[in-house]
């Protein structure tokens, strides 16, 4: 919904009553600088948990989102929702299940069903049993209505499409405290503590804190599942022999799109490559609710040379021979779509310069990724070298027409699983997920598979393409996060608090943390922590754990792992 222009008065002055403003809205609404108790940057679904929260307790508060996009992968559709441990006893608490209670409330009216049956549903998912609490399959509206209508509820304004100024100039420092971040539009958002809720993490490097892009070497932290893994990269891998060459064994020819020749590197050793990103594409088989995917422009088909290769070399006789995608069912017919197999939705290898790239640098990645991403679900459909009962199956699914419909029916947000990680007070590790360390600090729990996509594709000795970087090892149980991977080093920034994909970890035990459940119980927890702060000396890193506890677990937080149950998962 765009604001005209005589609505403009009015609702600028409509800020402090918590109006949640569009991305038309015209930035003149910040003429009057206010200095906020907290300021976040990214309306992601940690971003948004931090807001409604900090609002609860009685705060200002505003978030800046840097994109039309509100709600991060929550909305943007990843609706099949990586849980680990679930329900009473599991690892989700507070806020966040309390998100999944609402997602279940709404599925309990029958007007909710316009495609298809509840029963129809619970015979085709996971996500969702008769006796659970929560439901964690949705549809992207659905979810964005409700962060909307949560945030109206809690009087959180909403600032979309304002972009941190980078090079440096998108902060004002002091004595080791952020006093302002000011962005593309000129705005300037005062504040006494921020806090870092995006994906890419400007705010955190813009404040000249450590971070970290990439692979840690095996023994950075003492681990065993970081670092170049080509032993145990050993899911969505190629099980055929495809060449690797432009022109098939002439090495002179140069290397087909996505391939790196300079891989894969020594084995357990840290590089600067980052886990393959895609969109989560909600798709729908309803007819009348059906868009079909068009062959996009620019469309090349050497991009998808290596598809057809694939399927050329006798994926018959291969593990290869499932649809090449992850089609999870979502309600009324839609999916949430993800990457499965050697070629699929990821985007392998086009993103390494994504994390510490300029804005103009991003959006083109972020085109890139949308252009390959449509030409193969549109090869996957229409391309003769395609096996005709792929192209079959793919054929029924298109574009929803009732999601998404300000970006042409496709989501806005690429799924980034992994950029900047701070290098805070305390860095979550393996050995934190196996809990063979135990924080004394917990400000939530994490518990799903330590998961890193592939980062690259590489020559073998042999001279044939494969995958590099999949792993998937489970941390045994619910592990404990700390309070300190969300605060930087004292001497570098008193004030901000980082609750995304900033987190002070490790890139395997980030694996595991980068669950969109996880990022509303450490912005939640953020929250928390701000408010003592405030109420204090205003640094982050005083404030005293016993009694951020104490209000933690007074709002529903789990906070703690009986090692009698869940005992140290020992690496296999």
């Amino acid at each position: 919904m765009a604001l005209k222009r005589r609505e403009f008065i009015k609702n600028s002055m409509a800020l402090s009553a918590g109006l949640i403003l569009p991305s038309g809205l015209v930035r003149s609404v910040l003429t009057e600088e206010k200095e906020y108790d907290i300021v976040i940057y990214g309306a992601s679904s940690a971003g948004i948990i931090a807001g409604i929260a900090a609002a609860r307790k009685g705060c200002s508060v505003i978030i800046v989102e840097p994109s039309s996009h509100l709600g991060g992968l929550t909305t943007g559709g990843l609706g099949q929702t990586d849980i680990g441990v679930e329900g009473e006893g599991g690892a989700i608490g507070g806020l966040s299940f309390d998100f999944y209670r609402k997602i279940r409330q709404h599925y309990m009216n029958d007007d909710s069903w316009v495609h298809q049956t509840w029963d129809e549903y619970m015979g085709r998912t996971d996500r969702l049993t008769e006796g659970s609490e929560g439901m964690f399959g949705f549809e992207p509206k659905v979810a964005r209505k409700l962060y909307e209508d949560m945030l109206q509820e809690a009087g959180v304004p909403v600032i979309m499409n304002d972009r941190i100024l980078l090079n440096g100039r998108g902060i004002e420092k002091r004595s080791g405290r952020i006093t302002a971040m000011v962005t593309e539009d000129g705005n300037v958002y005062r504040g006494k503590i921020f806090m870092d809720a995006s994906y890419e993490c400007d705010l955190m490097a813009m404040a000249g804190v450590s971070y970290h892009v990439g692979r840690e070497s095996n023994n950075k932290y003492d681990e065993t599942l970081n670092g170049v893994q080509t032993k145990r990269s050993h899911n969505h891998i190629f099980h055929v022999k495809v060449d690797p060459y432009i022109r098939p064994g002439y090495s002179h020819s140069g290397v087909l799109p996505g391939i790196d020749p300079t891989g894969p590197g020594e084995e357990y050793s840290g590089d600067h490559r980052l886990q393959a990103n895609c969109f989560r594409m909600c798709l729908t088989d309803v007819p009348e609710n059906r868009i079909p995917i068009e062959k996009p422009i620019g469309f090349e088909e050497i991009r998808h040379e290596l598809l057809f290769r694939k399927f050329e070399a006798g994926y018959t006789e291969s593990r290869d021979s499932r649809l090449p995608w992850i089609n999870s069912p979502m309600p009324n017919r839609k999916t949430d779509i993800n990457n499965r197999q050697a070629v699929s939705t990821n985007n392998i290898g086009m993103n390494y310069d994504y994390a510490d790239g300029d804005h103009v640098t991003r959006d083109r990645i972020l085109e890139d990724h949308r252009l390959y991403q449509q030409g193969h679900m549109w090869a996957m459909a229409n391309h003769p070298r395609v096996p005709k009962h792929f192209r079959e199956e793919y054929s029924k699914w298109g574009l929803a027409a009732d999601e998404y419909p300000d970006s042409g029916n496709w989501t806005p947000q690429l799924y980034i699983r992994e950029s900047r990680r701070m290098i805070g007070e305390y860095v979550t590790t393996e050995q934190d997920c196996r809990r063979m360390r135990v924080a004394e600090d917990s400000i939530g729990l994490g518990s799903y598979n330590m998961d890193s996509h592939n980062v690259q594709r590489y020559i073998t000795e042999e001279g044939f393409v494969q995958n590099e970087g999949n792993l998937e090892f489970t941390p045994g149980g619910p592990y404990a996060i700390s309070y300190r991977s969300l605060t930087p080093r004292r001497n570098e920034c008193t004030n901000l608090l980082v609750c995304c994909n900033g987190v002070s970890s490790s890139h395997i035990a980030f694996g595991s943390v980068r669950m969109e459940p996880v990022f509303m119980i450490l912005g939640q927890s953020s929250a928390a922590a701000a408010d003592i702060a405030i109420g204090r000396n205003g640094v982050v890193q005083d404030v005293p754990y016993t009694e951020l506890r104490r209000q933690l677990l007074n709002e529903g937080q789990r906070l703690d792992v009986d090692l009698n149950e869940w005992p140290p998962y020992l690496p296999e």
